[in-house]
């Protein structure tokens, strides 16, 4: 997110949820009210529930919600932040922003081409905003008339079209829930206060008759995969979200993040807009990001990151031990934008021939960091920023080490910490595998290469090891 205001909600919120996190790497840890599944499920347990998603490594995050009607446009001006907090930085009454509801019906929304789409992406995984702060449901919801199917003339029901169609392609399918911030219910929080008086009230009683309420809803008709919760603010005490914890139990196999609040840490780490220098050793961790901008769809956002930025992402992401969780904003009239679904298409196809070195890999077995912290520069937190260098990345498998040459070697690929036995070499892209000469002298490892790269972007190099 680009304002300060969106970049505060998001330091707030990894702030929130990483405070269960690092208490409890203390001694003694600070029992939860309720106890998660994470506090009691074994580590075997563990795995098996979050297979899947680590075999995944990429999926797609859709924010879809009525701010596609303003689309970053207020009373004839651009308003400059991410296009779902259109609300909170125009300062949009709730009354006004209402009127947004009737204005949306996307009559070209087809599940079958969103699913598709991310199916020959390589993803894995979809995710979708069902309530962002806004407060407005994408689904017809009982708990609150602001929804979908009683504010506005479309009337279906894009999750039960979207979860039905994933599970037919084979995808999994998650649910993004705002529960703390609800700009347009009483009592709902919101960053940088309330400004319209329509919105006081308890947070609490709003939790009890909206939000929990509606967590019920869409973890019973939809039996999503994931949830994924955002910005908890102070409000979400540990006895609050102690409440959703007692829900969220009762759905075992489910994946949830780590920023429903209260100390609850979840099972993912959710770093925002940047890939860490390191990872999170020993944490299952996502990355999401926008492939513009702005999150939720902005007519005026055309700052598309290149294919190649994505592609490479993605592999760097991989080469840490995380996921990839890539943003589509969708118009109103149900479309996502042609410049995103090209470059989807365009990682697809890079998948289609690569996709080995990324589904189920684990983190890179060399030591070299590929970048360095800045002496000079700071980042949004004020500390010195990491710059990465775009020469390679490493993912593996057991017998396997991949090679993602972003930047072609003259005549051999080689490194000097290569604490791996190499028994041989090939290109991935190669079809006929084409053995390349391996030269070993300890931890110092030379493959020689051909004079082109098969990629432009990212040829892999696969190294066969003894496992």
């Amino acid at each position: 997110m680009k304002s300060r205001l969106a970049r505060y909600a998001v330091a707030c919120s990894i702030a929130a949820a990483l405070a269960g996190t690092q208490a409890q790497a203390g001694a003694p840890p600070t029992p939860h009210p309720v106890a998660a599944i994470q506090d009691t499920e074994t580590p075997a347990q563990r795995d098996a529930r979050m297979a899947w998603w680590r075999e995944a490594r990429f999926g797609m995050f859709i924010h879809w919600g009525i701010y596609a009607v303003p689309a970053g446009f207020w009373q004839g001006k651009p308003v400059d932040d991410a296009g779902e907090w259109i609300m909170n930085a125009g300062k949009i009454p709730v009354a006004d922003y209402k009127k947004f509801a009737p204005q949306f019906n996307p009559t070209q929304f087809d599940a079958h081409t969103w699913v598709s789409l991310a199916k020959a992406a390589g993803m894995k995984y979809i995710v979708i905003t069902s309530k962002h702060h806004d407060g407005f449901a994408m689904y017809p919801s009982k708990a609150n008339p602001f929804n979908i199917a009683d504010a506005t003339p479309f009337k279906r029901d894009p999750l039960r079209e979207l979860a039905d169609e994933a599970r037919r392609q084979g995808l999994k399918f998650g649910l993004y829930y705002s529960q703390a911030q609800d700009w347009t219910a009483p009592g709902g929080a919101a960053m940088g206060g309330h400004w319209d008086k329509a919105q006081d009230g308890d947070f609490a009683h709003y939790l009890h008759t909206k939000a929990i309420p509606q967590l019920k809803e869409i973890l019973a008709t939809y039996h999503p995969d994931v949830l994924w919760f955002d910005t908890p603010t102070a409000a979400m005490t540990p006895q609050l979200s102690s409440e959703i914890v007692s829900l969220l139990n009762q759905y075992p196999q489910l994946i949830w993040n780590n920023r429903l609040g209260g100390g609850y840490p979840g099972d993912t780490e959710t770093p925002e807009q940047h890939i860490p220098p390191q990872g999170f050793s020993g944490k299952d961790w996502e990355t999401c990001m926008t492939i513009n901008d702005t999150w939720g769809y902005k007519s005026n956002d055309t700052h598309f990151k290149s294919t190649k930025v994505l592609l490479q992402n993605l592999v760097d992401i991989a080469s840490k031990g995380g996921n990839y969780l890539l943003n589509v904003g969708p118009d109103a009239h149900g479309v996502i934008p042609a410049p995103e679904a090209e470059r989807l298409q365009q990682i697809g196809h890079w998948l289609d021939v690569n996709g080995e070195s990324i589904y189920g890999t684990s983190p890179t077995p060399f030591a070299d960091a590929h970048g360095s912290f800045s002496s000079s520069e700071k980042d949004q937190d004020g500390k010195p920023r990491w710059i990465p260098v775009w020469d390679w990345r490493a993912t593996s498998k057991p017998g396997k080490v991949y090679v993602h040459l972003f930047q072609w070697p003259s005549k051999s690929f080689h490194v000097d910490d290569a604490d791996i036995q190499a028994t041989g070499a090939y290109l991935l892209a190669d079809p006929h595998h084409t053995p390349l000469k391996v030269t070993q002298h300890g931890k110092q490892l030379d493959v020689q290469l051909p004079a082109k790269p098969l990629d432009s972007i990212d040829t892999v190099l696969v190294i066969q090891t003894k496992s």
